[in-house]
């Protein structure tokens, strides 16, 4: 290839980088952003509270029951493709959703959306992966985990916003151009891979097993709170969960092309990273549920500027995750995500020192330190994950990540919403909105038990970290044994 060619495929990367962190964004931000609509949306449509909690767990609960299979039919049937389709689902059940003129349209669309988003994400971090050489995909990931903070903590602004100054149905419209761009990005820049060494075959039976283990599972987890973690409907769950997932792994055994490639598991790095994942998002998603509660009851920010005063921890992650991802580059990951877990957790722990007389600049050191620590874990975290598996297996270990990441944040709010309930005994909300100090102090009381939680599970985070990722090798190793070949390079 002449060096014409060779600067032209290096414009091709990073413009498939842009391309999956848009697509990412939009993925993210869709998880926070209905939030602050609740209300306006209760209103306008004249939703129960249970179908309200739909409008939220019905993507939640597709988009996480799917991301494997995602990940695996991208393997099958070409990356590029499924995430096509992907898109193409996320924004027609977008535009419904904006368009909905009851409550059951808009929950149906939510979980088009989640199914939708399911088939993106798992391909926006394999693609990343196939464009990238081993050696630069720290950088290229420390982006991407970037703009996925960004999208997250960016939600509950850019909800206030539209919901204020627009209408709640802009929150949706807005997916819209997004996804007609990404379509436009993805058939103009990305080129098209797959695991060639696959079967064409899917696993059927493995992908319902799979759906209905994390669905009743994640169902327990969201609903726990609520319906009592001793109600029968909860223990039912749990119970159908670990039997879906005793037989799911007895079918897994058997068959030719399993939908979970359990050889990832024998890679230390494969498995420390997704340990990771889980701890990281149990507090990023723990912490950020329930502080933005804390603004709003307590301090008595309105949505818009609760979505601001999450920019100081949102600022540093876009910052921190690029820088972390070079880091990870030169010496490996295992440094990178023990140091950010400990920052993660010394700010979980400033926050629980909180009381009914702190304000937000008292906060602003923790505020700060949360973003560096999930900056400095996430990008690393991805690429650990992705560089201890075969270049072609990078779907099914992609959607593999992204389930972890997102039962553990499922896990992170339900845990930390059990301890903070638990400890605010016979608070009055009333009262609270009065002024009551007793009552705020009580508030303050629940909510810093919470946030310690979160700083003793992200320490035990950093000690996994710590002991099973190991330093970077000569050669990245794949799952399957050997270090990753250098690919022909696309002419």
């Amino acid at each position: 290839m002449d060096s014409r060619g060779a600067i032209t495929e290096a414009n091709r990367k990073w413009w498939t980088l842009g391309a999956m962190c848009l697509s990412m964004f939009m993925i993210m931000l869709d998880s926070t952003v209905v939030n602050v609509a609740l209300p306006t949306i209760q209103k306008d449509l004249k939703t129960s509270v249970n179908q309200l909690e739909w409008v939220v767990n019905g993507y939640t609960l597709s988009f996480a029951a799917l991301l494997v299979t995602g990940g695996r039919l991208g393997d099958i049937f070409g990356r590029r493709r499924i995430f096509m389709v992907g898109v193409a689902v996320f924004a027609i059940s977008s535009a419904t959703a904006g368009l909905a003129p009851d409550p059951t349209t808009l929950i149906i669309s939510r979980i088009a959306e989640g199914v939708g988003g399911a088939l993106m994400m798992p391909a926006t971090l394999s693609i990343i992966t196939d464009a990238f050489p081993p050696e630069e995909r720290g950088r290229a990931i420390g982006t991407w985990a970037g703009i996925s903070g960004l999208a997250l903590s960016l939600g509950p602004l850019a909800g206030g916003f539209l919901t204020e100054q627009v209408t709640w149905r802009a929150i949706f419209y807005i997916n819209v151009p997004i996804a007609v761009i990404a379509l436009i990005a993805a058939v103009t820049v990305v080129r098209e891979s797959r695991d060639e060494k696959a079967e064409r075959t899917i696993d059927y039976a493995g992908v319902v097993l799979l759906t209905v283990a994390l669905t009743t599972v994640v169902l327990a987890l969201i609903e726990g709170n609520d319906w009592g973690w001793g109600s029968a409907r909860v223990i039912g769950l749990l119970a159908a969960g670990g039997v879906s997932t005793v037989v799911f792994l007895m079918v897994e055994a058997r068959v030719r092309a399993p939908v979970v490639d359990f050889d990832f598991f024998r890679s230390r790095n494969f498995v420390g990273a997704n340990t990771v994942a889980t701890i990281i998002s149990f507090a990023m998603m723990g912490s950020f549920f329930f502080l933005a509660i804390y603004l709003q009851d307590l301090l008595g920010y309105s949505a818009l500027e609760t979505g601001v005063r999450f920019l100081p921890t949102t600022v540093v992650i876009v910052i921190v995750a690029p820088l972390a991802g070079r880091v990870a580059d030169k010496i490996g990951s295992r440094w990178p995500m023990v140091l950010g877990l400990l920052i993660t957790s010394l700010s979980l722990y400033l926050f629980s020192r909180m009381d009914a007389s702190t304000t937000y600049d008292d906060l602003l050191p923790a505020w700060i330190l949360l973003g560096i620590g999930i900056g400095a874990t996430m990008s690393p975290m991805s690429t650990a994950a992705m560089n201890a598996v075969d270049v072609d297996k990078a779907g099914v270990a992609s959607g593999t990540l992204q389930m972890f990441r997102m039962v553990g944040g499922t896990i992170g709010v339900a845990a930390t919403g059990a301890i903070f309930q638990s400890k605010l005994g016979d608070f009055n909300p009333a009262l609270l909105a009065q002024g009551g100090v007793a009552e705020a102090t009580k508030f303050t009381d629940a909510l810093g038990a919470a946030m310690a939680l979160g700083a003793i599970v992200t320490v035990v985070g950093a000690v996994v970290a710590a002991v099973v990722i190991r330093g970077k090798p000569k050669h990245e190793p794949s799952a399957h044994g050997g270090p990753e070949l250098p690919r022909p390079v696309a002419i």
